[in-house]
């Protein structure tokens, strides 16, 4: 079992760390399928979407995502700006 519970663990981690929730629109849904992506996975393409709606910067290390034109992507292999 874990330790803490995952709601309880989730409940903690929000309370410590200053966020908002980025709500899916029609904007969003539309560009899902528009997005450039050689794959169909849903999340994978509000995920993307999301963050392009919102000029949100996408942390991943998921090499499928770091490519899409118009996704601001940062990835441990990502390049370090000055």
């Amino acid at each position: 079992m874990l330790e803490p519970e995952p709601e309880e663990w989730v409940r903690t981690a929000l309370s410590k760390v200053p966020m908002k929730e980025a709500f899916i629109n029609h904007e969003i849904a539309l560009l899902s399928r528009k997005l450039n992506l050689d794959h169909q996975d849903p999340a994978d393409r509000f995920i993307a979407a999301t963050a392009v709606v919102y000029g949100l910067t996408l942390l991943t290390e998921d090499t499928r995502l770091q490519n899409v034109p118009g996704l601001s992507v940062f990835s441990s292999k990502s390049p370090i700006r000055s």
